[in-house]
Order: structure tokens, then sequence, then C-alpha cells
């Protein structure tokens, strides 16, 4: 959910700057459907009823269906704040990786939002001694912020990126009549 707020943020602040909300439907994305067929699989894959079915096959299909969007993002490099998202993505991936499948969580930062160690596949867990703790999921959204959750400096790095990419492309939409960008025939492909 550390990227919903990400998302919000990059909105309000394209809008405070005087950017147009409408230009994020001109931005080209290359490769989308792995994209959002990689966020849908995460989806399900998370989702309670699925995890509990799922045992072993969980960890191997979060790692395909990240990779997936990790495909699709190096393929839209040329967009501002995909670099950003990249760096994150690869920190949390390197995390991941290096501990079976799992995105390890202190179990201080689980119990700050009530949960402890999970019975289903699930995209945080605790785990013993895990490699790179500096890149786990350590700290912990505020609880009054609804969908709290906890996230690592990857995520961090990854939600500045993409409120870079809200910014940047709404920004894109404040020119002129007859500029490419507004003229409602001039979709261009960046």
């Amino acid at each position: 959910m550390f990227i919903l707020y990400a998302v919000l943020i990059g909105l309000a602040v394209g809008l405070a700057l005087g950017g147009r909300l409408l230009a994020i439907g001109d931005l080209r994305v290359r490769w989308w459907p792995l994209i959002f067929v990689g966020f849908l699989t995460q989806v399900v894959l998370f989702s309670e009823q699925v995890s509990s079915v799922i045992g072993d096959a969980g960890p191997p299909l979060y790692i395909v269906s990240t990779l997936m969007v990790g495909v699709a993002i190096l393929r839209n490099l040329a967009i501002p704040g995909m670099p950003l998202i990249v760096v994150g993505a690869v920190c949390n991936m390197t995390a991941i990786l290096a501990n079976d499948g799992y995105m390890p969580s202190t179990a201080e930062a689980l119990a700050a939002i009530g949960k402890s160690t999970s019975t289903v596949y699930t995209n945080s867990a605790l785990v013993e001694d895990p490699a790179f703790p500096w890149l786990i999921d350590r700290f912990v959204l505020p609880s009054w912020l609804p969908f709290t959750n906890v996230f690592s400096i990857g995520d961090v790095i990854l939600g500045v990126g993409v409120a870079w990419l809200i910014v940047a492309t709404m920004g894109r939409g404040r020119g002129t009549a007859g500029d490419p960008v507004s003229s409602p025939a001039g979709a261009v492909a960046r």
C-alpha cells in the first residue's frame, strides 16, 4: 500500500504545480500488460483465500510476477522517475531473492500493525536472521492512515520514483495551445 500513498502525493504535487491530470492519459508505457499482469498476480497471490492454498508455490510466483513488472519498467527507462523505480525495485528484489522468496520484516514492525508470523504466504514475513537486513520491511506507516503496512527503503525509493513520474507527466500538460502535448490530437509517445 506504500505505492498508493506515492501516487496520491504525486497527484497532489502535480496539481499544486499547475499540472494537468489528463496528461497522465498521454503517457505511453511500453509493455504495460506485463505490469498489469504482474501486479494483478500479486494482488491475487496475497489474498488470504489464495495464499492459504498455494503453499510452497508462493515465493516463486511472487518472484516471477515481480520480474515481469521489472522487465516492463526497464523497457520504459526514458520516462522520468523510472530510473528511481528500478533502484527501489532492485533493492526489494535483492532482499526477496536473498531470503528465499520472502520480504523479511522485523517483529517490531509487524507487531506495530497488529501482525505476527503468518500461516499463509504474504509479502512480508518474519525471517530469522535475514540477509541484507537494511533492505527489509522495517518501517511502519502511521496507524492513523488507512491501509497501514510495513515498508522498506526500497519501497521509499520506488515511491519517490512513482511520485516523480506522475508530477513530471502532469507537468507536460501545462503547454499552450498548439503544443503537441496540450492539443487534443497531440497525444505524443514519449
